[in-house]
C-alpha cells in the first residue's frame, strides 16, 4: 500500500518536504538532526491523532531545527504504519504518533511481524484525553450507581455502543461491565460519530466518547453524563464523578497519544526527541489547545511512556482473554 503524502504549507506548519536522498550519522547525536524528521500518522488524514500532529507539527520544527513533516500510512489497524517504523533504520528521523490503540494490537493479530515492545522506542507520552459514559435521557439512571444496578437487574438488556468491534471504546467497556460483574450488549459502529448519533436518538442505551464531543451533548440535553472513566474528574466537567469514585475500584481508563522511534534507536537522539516533543508539549499555547479539548499536556520521559505500554499490554491483553473477544471480520 502506497503511503498517503500530505501537502503541509510551510507557512501553516513549518514543515518541508523530506529529502528522500538525505542520510545521516546513526547514532550521532551531535548532528542530529540535520534533516526533515518525518512523523508517521497510522491513520487516515483527519482523525484526532493527526490534528494533533498538525497541531505539534510548528513547535517542533522549532525545536529541532528541521523541518517535521507528516506522512500517513494507514491501513490494517494500523499495523501498517506500526511495522513500517518498526523496521525503519534506528536513526531517529522516522517517528510514529499512536494512540492507545497501539497497546491492543498484539491481543487481536498473532501474526505481526514486529514487537510492540522490541521493536519500537518510546519517546513520550505527549497528551491524554479524558473520555465519559452517557445514557440516553430516557435511560432510568441517573448515576453510574443506578446504571450497573439496573444492568445486574436486566443482564444482557443494555445496548452498549462501541466505534467498533476492537476498538478501545469496545475495551473499555467490556472492562468497566467486567470489573462490576454484569452484562451487557454491544453493538459495533463505525467510529465515534455514528455512535453518538445512535445515542442521542435512542438506538442504544449508552456510549462513550472524548470530552469534546460529548460534554456538548450532555449540557445541551441530549444524552446523560455518568462518569468520568479516568482516574481523575476532568477541569471541564469537575462536578462529574469517575467511574472508580462510583463503585467500580482499579477501573481508569483514559486514552492517550504518543511518540515512539525505530527500536534501537541511541539513546542520545531518543534523549534528543524527547526535549523537542516534550518542549512544544507544555508550551503555553498548546496547553491551552489541550485543555480546550478536555485533553492534558503531558511530555514524559521515554522510561514513562515504555512502563506505561508495558501495562497497557498485559490489561488489553487480559480483558480480550477475559471476554472472549475477537476481531469480526
Amino acid at each position: 500500500m502506497r503511503s498517503i503524502r500530505h501537502g503541509l504549507s510551510a507557512s501553516a506548519f513549518g514543515c518541508l518536504a523530506l529529502a528522500s536522498g538525505a542520510t545521516g550519522a546513526q547514532g550521532d547525536a551531535g548532528s542530529f538532526p540535520n534533516r526533515p524528521v518525518q512523523i508517521i500518522v497510522p491513520f487516515a488524514p483527519g482523525g484526532a491523532v493527526d490534528l494533533e500532529c498538525r497541531m505539534y507539527a510548528p513547535g517542533l520544527t522549532s525545536a529541532l531545527g528541521q523541518s517535521a513533516v507528516i506522512d500517513y500510512k494507514p491501513g490494517a489497524g494500523t499495523t501498517l504504519g506500526v511495522g513500517y517504523v518498526a523496521k525503519a533504520k534506528p536513526d531517529g528521523y522516522t517517528v510514529i504518533a499512536v494512540s492507545t490503540g497501539l497497546t491492543v494490537i498484539p491481543a487481536f493479530y498473532k501474526n505481526l511481524n514486529f514487537d510492540v515492545q522490541k521493536d519500537l522506542a518510546p519517546v513520550t507520552l505527549m497528551s491524554k484525553q479524558h473520555s465519559m459514559i452517557s445514557v440516553h435521557p430516557s435511560f432510568p439512571a441517573k448515576t453510574l450507581v443506578e446504571y450497573l444496578a439496573y444492568a445486574r437487574a436486566h443482564p444482557g438488556k443494555i445496548n452498549y455502543g462501541t466505534a467498533g468491534a476492537g476498538a478501545i471504546s469496545h475495551l473499555a467497556g467490556a472492562w468497566l461491565h467486567s470489573l462490576s460483574n454484569t452484562q451487557v450488549t454491544f453493538i459495533h459502529h463505525k467510529g465515534t460519530g455514528p455512535l453518538l448519533l445512535e445515542l442521542q436518538a435512542g438506538r442504544i442505551d449508552v456510549g462513550t466518547g472524548l470530552l469534546i464531543s460529548t460534554i456538548p451533548l450532555a449540557r445541551a440535553g441530549k444524552t446523560r453524563a455518568l462518569a468520568v472513566m479516568g482516574a481523575e474528574r476532568s477541569s471541564q466537567m469537575p462536578d462529574l464523578p469517575t467511574v472508580a469514585e462510583q463503585g467500580v475500584a482499579g477501573y481508569d481508563y483514559t486514552s492517550w497519544i504518543g511518540f515512539l522511534a525505530a527500536g534501537g534507536t541511541p539513546a542520545p537522539i531518543i534523549g534528543r526527541l524527547n526535549n523537542a516533543f516534550a518542549r512544544t508539549v507544555k508550551s503555553p499555547e498548546i496547553v491551552a489547545q489541550l485543555e480546550k479539548q478536555g485533553s492534558v499536556a503531558v511530555g514524559s520521559s521515554p522510561e514513562q511512556f515504555r512502563q506505561i505500554i508495558a501495562s497497557e499490554l498485559v490489561r488489553w491483553n487480559k480483558v480480550v482473554i477475559d471476554a472472549n473477544l475477537k476481531l469480526e471480520q
